[in-house]
């Protein structure tokens, strides 16, 4: 609205700062998200233009409106067209039944998350790397592959739980029951907290590209490689986490 109150120039330094890792459009959501929920930018307000803010978040223009248009589904955003259009942010009526759901989501989140988190990357970055020292048998190289097919066709609706297999069938190949054993465990509690946010489609694609990188890299017994690509998958993915349950 052309009424909408300016940011201040310090409160954009700070909400879209630039950004320094491989997963740029997860991290865009969190900035964005972060900025909204830390009333840098408040219900009503214009966001910078996308020239403006690519810039200051150091992404591609495709990427910043990936970024845009998914937190737009989820209720954030608001594109308006015209002379005095923009993107603005949205002052979120929610229902009960909603509040009810992120209050649990952030209950969660408080409890849940960072020793979620700390316990998953320890587990699957030695799994990974020792799934890639480890010789693969051909049956067990065919499912692997047979699994990231899967992932890569699969619809929003069954995504998570291939996306669970794939995690776990990596780690399988580390060849340690009790490690399959606390993968799977953590995997539960991360799928409970995955279940709160929204399913973006942009995510989706790259973490599929990321989980191509993961899957050569240990069919060719390259664990440096292997561990370095899944802690770049793991880093967006809490990325997104973090962004929405906190």
């Amino acid at each position: 609205m052309a009424g909408s109150p300016p940011l201040a120039v310090d409160a954009l330094d700070v909400a879209f700062r630039p950004i320094r890792s491989g997963n740029a459009f997860e991290e865009c959501v969190e900035r964005l998200l972060s900025a909204m929920k830390l009333g840098l930018v408040q219900p009503g307000q214009r966001l910078p233009a996308e020239r403006e803010l690519a810039g200051r978040l150091g992404v591609s223009r495709v990427t910043l409106r990936d970024a845009l248009h998914s937190l737009g589904q989820a209720g954030w955003l608001e594109v308006r067209r015209g002379r005095h259009g923009g993107t603005f942010v949205l002052e979120r009526a929610t229902t009960e039944a909603e509040r009810r759901s992120f209050r649990r989501a952030a209950d969660a989140a408080s409890d849940q998350l960072e020793d979620a988190l700390v316990l998953r990357r320890v587990l699957e970055l030695g799994a990974v790397e020792a799934a890639a020292t480890a010789p693969v048998r051909a049956d067990a190289a065919d499912r692997l592959l047979s699994l990231l097919a899967e992932c890569q066709s699969a619809g929003a609706d069954r995504y998570r739980a291939v996306d669970s297999r794939l995690h776990l069938a990596i780690t399988e190949l580390a060849g340690s029951p009790s490690l399959s054993a606390a993968a799977a465990d953590v995997r539960m509690r991360m799928n409970n907290l995955l279940d709160a946010i929204p399913l973006l489609e942009r995510n989706i694609a790259h973490s599929n590209e990321q989980h191509e990188r993961i899957v050569r890299a240990v069919l060719a017994g390259r664990p440096a490689e292997a561990r370095t690509a899944m802690d770049e998958h793991l880093a967006g993915t809490a990325a997104l986490l973090r962004a929405f349950l906190t």
